[in-house]
């Protein structure tokens, strides 16, 4: 798959409606995989000069400023590419920082993207799996990091509300949702984008709910469905009804009665490396590639 290569079952027109009118706060489920990749902070020994939050909002602010207070030194850029959030994020963290004395002493965050080999870290939560171009986007964060920075991010895996799309299927409705990528693939793209020892970790989080109600709720504010075959209309109140219905009816039970939905979280990790430069008779080299390769080759020089 090339960049500019699109997922097939993700429709990009429906990505970028999805932009224009998600809710301008980060779902719960967001803050908690994003607690769970700050416990994984606990195995990187390097302290970033400079790191990115992409896109922050929607991968939640709690995380985002637990990250801060750990890199209180650091210039922390926050990246959104939608207006909107952008405008959100800015109103949001200074308002937080504004009433924090504690902040006051702390670098200004820039709202703004990362120019290239800026970055040491960056950190993208639950934001992947959205794409209408993933692998541009890898090559993004990638341009944006230095040589031997990291990339932190998670993402929803293809077992993600599996019990939901048994039951459209189990019915012969079109499909619940838009193909989610294995983590296995995303280890080889992020390969193929020029990432170097990806290490990627799958889990299973399953949530409960009294009613069909609340999960319905949850799930508008997780995301929509991208796929070019999916229902083309719009749904009545007696289809609404009658869906609640059977999400009573089939889908599995606790022992308390409540309604279980299945969500999968990927996470991984890659480091970008030194730039390799193929040796012919005649070979050309940028100047951001030579200098990395000189710093790589030193190992102590600091970072400009």
């Amino acid at each position: 798959m090339t960049s500019t290569q699109r997922p097939p079952t993700l429709d990009p027109v429906a990505v970028a409606r999805w932009e224009q009118t998600a809710p301008l706060a980060a779902p719960w489920l967001h803050e908690e995989v994003a607690s769970r990749m700050l416990d994984r902070l606990q195995w990187i020994k390097l302290e970033p000069a400079a790191w990115a939050n992409w896109g922050a909002l929607r991968g939640g602010l709690s995380a985002h400023e637990q990250l801060v207070r750990r890199y209180p030194d650091s210039t922390c850029f926050v990246a959104e590419t939608v207006t909107r959030r952008a405008q959100a994020a800015v109103k949001s963290i200074e308002t937080k920082a504004w009433w924090k004395p504690a902040a006051w002493t702390r670098k200004p965050v820039r709202f703004e993207l990362p120019a290239p080999a800026s970055v040491d870290m960056l950190w993208a939560n639950m934001s992947l799996h959205e794409s209408a171009d993933p692998q541009s986007l890898l090559l993004q964060w990638h341009k944006a990091l230095r040589t031997h920075g990291f990339l932190m991010f998670s993402c929803f895996g293809p077992d993600t509300v599996r019990e939901l799309r048994d039951i459209y299927t189990h019915l012969g409705w079109p499909v619940a949702g838009h193909d989610l990528t294995d983590m296995h693939d995303w280890g080889d793209m992020l390969v193929n984008t020029g990432f170097a020892e990806p290490v990627m970790d799958m889990e299973r989080i399953t949530l409960t709910y009294e009613n069909p109600a609340r999960l319905l709720q949850d799930l508008r504010e997780l995301g929509r469905n991208f796929h070019p075959a999916r229902f083309p209309a719009l749904r009545g109140r007696s289809w609404k009804s009658r869906f609640q219905q059977l999400l009573m009816e089939h889908l599995p039970k606790g022992a308390d009665g409540r309604l279980s939905l299945t969500f999968e979280v990927i996470y991984g990790h890659a480091m970008k490396a030194a730039p390799r430069m193929s040796v012919s008779e005649h070979s050309s080299v940028s100047i951001e590639d030579m200098r990395s390769m000189l710093k790589g080759s030193s190992g102590s020089l600091p970072h400009q």
